[in-house]
């Protein structure tokens, strides 16, 4: 046997095994507990005040989430998993000086399998910032676990996937926050609270600029470096084309201190992602349905750009309102949403917000540095809270999941190249087996990987 297919069979008996962590998370690991009270800036944390985090997948996003929740009063880090040993040092360090300088007990124990990190019982929740791919496992075994989730967007790769996790959420009466910053962010807030408002008049239309759709992977394979256990990282991905290359698992280094050069370009390919239209459209979708009262719902009807010569991509909802994939401003590239409604337009991006009308609002508007946004301490804050008050946060399981449903229906009429129906309430495609066979409705995981709260229809 060939030393690349032991360590795969190797993984795979330790796959299997996982599946039954459930069983004996209860135990917990009691040499694992953190002091009871600790201080901050010489402030003492009562137990009852104090949030303990764990964190799974320690990338610049995972790490970008950290310094947000290290900002909030009363958290403390315990632990931290990824596939990548690099990447769990790294961040090990990063939470280790945090502790030292904050007068917290110092501790930050390192995982290469998440379900590991699920047994320890002084662990309250969970932080997700893994690929696409590995969302849904994560978030419905931590539920599972008992413990509240902040999972990023998209919430899941596919359809089903989501709709799993919102099912999770409810049946083990937890809290799970979207890592869909825009909900706290102040122009986002004004511009759901004047389309709410009759601001504009009513809606008619929706102009939505997030990208281009995801394409067929094409990266040459390259040989895996010994830090990182890419089988893991395939995880339940069930797909024979996927092979290593450091695009998709970005590489970092700890002497001398070299950080990612690029996003993992997983999410630009159709196999491993779903492009711009989940990547930003998880953003921008999430707010205009927001705006117009469509949370926990969605389009009835998507067709795809050049469809009987369309120009743009076109998603329509059951109260006439179209909404399309569509330069919002004269800057074709930009990403963000123009709401147009029959007394006005109002514009909204990152760091601008603009009205027709300029006696309702003044144009604002202000650079955003890169990774500006992806720092976003009341959105965590908002998290904590929840938690500490049992009460869903700002960004719930319910508007996470019809995002990322739009987000796949957008690329499934795409790839099927004609128009697809859905039905919200019934959460079908009606008589369309083609779209139900798609994969982005539903895939057969790679073995051993079982997901809970699956349920398939056709």
């Amino acid at each position: 046997m060939n030393k690349k297919a032991s360590k795969t069979n190797q993984t795979e008996k330790r796959s299997m095994s996982r599946r039954d962590f459930l069983l004996t998370a209860g135990t917990g690991l009691a040499g694992f507990m953190i002091l009871p009270s600790f201080t901050v800036d010489g402030v003492r944390v009562a137990p009852s005040d104090r949030v303990v985090l764990g964190f799974v997948g320690l990338g610049q996003q995972g790490c970008s989430d950290f310094r947000s929740f290290a900002s909030c009063p009363g958290v403390q880090v315990a632990a931290c998993c990824d596939v990548d040993s690099i990447k769990r040092e790294r961040f090990r360090r990063y939470v280790t000086k945090w502790q030292k300088e904050k007068s917290m007990p110092v501790r930050c124990d390192v995982y290469e399998e998440y379900e590991r990190l699920l047994e320890r019982k002084d662990i309250d929740a969970i932080e997700i910032a893994t690929p696409d791919h590995w969302h849904a496992l994560v978030a419905v075994h931590s539920l599972q676990a008992g413990k509240d989730v902040y999972v990023q967007k998209p919430l899941a790769y596919t359809i089903t996937e989501g709709l799993a996790v919102q099912r999770a959420v409810r049946a083990n009466n937890r809290i799970l926050q979207m890592g869909s910053q825009q909900r706290s962010s102040q122009e986002f807030q004004t511009a759901i609270a004047m389309v709410r408002s009759g601001a504009i008049g009513d809606i008619k239309e929706i102009y939505v600029r997030v990208g281009d759709p995801p394409k067929p992977f094409d990266l040459p394979e390259m040989p895996v470096p010994d830090n990182l256990n890419f089988n893991l990282w395939l995880g339940p991905l069930n797909n024979p084309k996927i092979h290593y290359h450091p695009d998709i698992c970005p590489i970092v280094t700890l002497d001398p201190d070299k950080n990612e050069t690029l996003w993992g370009a997983w999410r630009w390919y159709e196999e491993t992602g779903n492009g711009f239209p989940a990547d930003w459209g998880a953003h921008m979708y999430d707010i205009a349905q927001a705006a117009i009262g469509m949370d926990g719902l969605g389009p009835i009807e998507f067709i795809p750009q050049g469809y009987n010569g369309a120009e743009f991509a076109t998603m329509k909802y059951a109260n006439g309102i179209i909404m399309q994939e569509r330069p919002f401003t004269d800057d074709k590239g930009a990403k963000g949403i123009k709401f147009v409604g029959d007394k006005g337009w109002l514009k909204v991006a990152r760091g601008y917000i603009e009205c027709s009308d300029s006696k309702q609002l003044k144009k604002q508007q202000e650079d955003i540095a890169a990774g500006q946004y992806e720092v976003s301490s009341p959105h965590m804050q908002n998290f904590i809270d929840a938690i500490r008050e049992h009460k869903d946060p700002i960004a719930p399981v319910e508007y996470g999941c019809s995002t990322n449903t739009l987000c796949c229906l957008f690329n499934i009429a795409r790839e099927l190249k004609r128009p697809v129906h859905w039905n919200p309430a019934t959460l079908t495609f009606g008589d369309d087996k083609e779209a139900f066979a798609h994969r982005l409705y539903y895939y057969d995981y790679r073995r051993p990987y079982t997901l809970p709260y699956l349920e398939r229809r056709q």
